[in-house]
């Protein structure tokens, strides 16, 4: 027997979509995976204290995050072709070095959390100014304190997903928010680990608004009064994915503050 779904039956149906799409990731249509399988040629130094974490802070406002697992001893400062005026924050990459004499074969995995304009990293090239204890891990084993004395050195390098096991996305309300001007820090992201457009939505609203790249990993939109709770909306920049966090910033937020979403990529 042949059944017609009834009306309510069919709003229901659209309902049960609009809210999955409401708070799970969408993805864009010709997307490509940020995974590189090619390895490229590059050059890399090291910088902070021997076995430490590298930056303290750095260009992409991460602040103390870089001296905290996951970020800790895994963080780098890239040239500009890689920082990409800041929307390159957060993006993860597997580096190499190729001297087999004192290298093992193991390759480190960095997130960009800095960006080093000059020296080195000057000119167009493509070079990794790495944490001491990320240089120091591409040697063979006892080999580390050598290969930090060779300074500059060959590497390959390739782009890779970023993973943060039992992270959610974050978003750190910067100091000096109010509610005409309010700026926005991405934390943890999964897989591109970049962000090529944020937007908001205020309470009771179904417009959004488009956020301004401010610096590094920062957003921020002017208008007001702004009202929460806010629903953040962030896009990748490499592969244009898209995720929707409802009413993640509550009504009551504050700056200073770190609010956690429920997703991630």
């Amino acid at each position: 027997m042949q059944h017609r779904r009834g009306f309510s039956g069919i709003f229901g149906f659209f309902l049960c979509i609009v809210l999955l799409l409401e708070c799970y990731p969408t993805v864009a249509l010709g997307q490509r995976n940020v995974s590189d399988p090619d390895w490229h040629p590059a050059t890399a130094t090291w910088y902070g204290s021997p076995d430490g974490d590298g930056s303290d802070g750095g260009a992409c406002g991460y602040g103390s995050l870089v001296d905290v697992k996951p970020l800790r001893a895994r963080v780098g400062a890239v040239s500009p072709v890689l920082f990409k005026n800041g929307e390159g924050c957060g993006a993860c990459y597997k580096v190499r070095c190729l001297d087999k004499s004192i290298c093992s074969r193991r390759a480190v995995t960095v997130i960009v959390t800095d960006e080093c304009p000059g020296g080195y990293c000057a000119n167009g090239r493509i070079h990794f100014d790495l944490s001491g204890a990320a240089f120091g891990r591409m040697a063979m084993a006892g080999e580390s304190a050598q290969l930090r004395n060779r300074g500059e050195i060959p590497v390959i390098f390739r782009r890779t997903p970023c993973k943060y096991p039992g992270k959610n996305i974050a978003f750190h309300v910067n100091e000096g928010s109010t509610d005409y001007w309010l700026s926005l820090l991405v934390e943890f992201e999964d897989g591109d680990g970049d962000a090529g457009s944020m937007h908001i939505r205020e309470a009771g609203s179904s417009e959004w608004l488009e956020m301004n790249h401010l610096w590094g990993a920062n957003w921020c939109i002017i208008g007001g009064p702004l009202k929460g709770p806010f629903s953040v909306k962030l896009t990748t920049l490499s592969t244009g994915r898209t995720l929707s966090a409802r009413d993640v910033i509550p009504t009551n937020w504050s700056p200073k503050a770190t609010y956690t979403s429920r997703l991630n990529f």
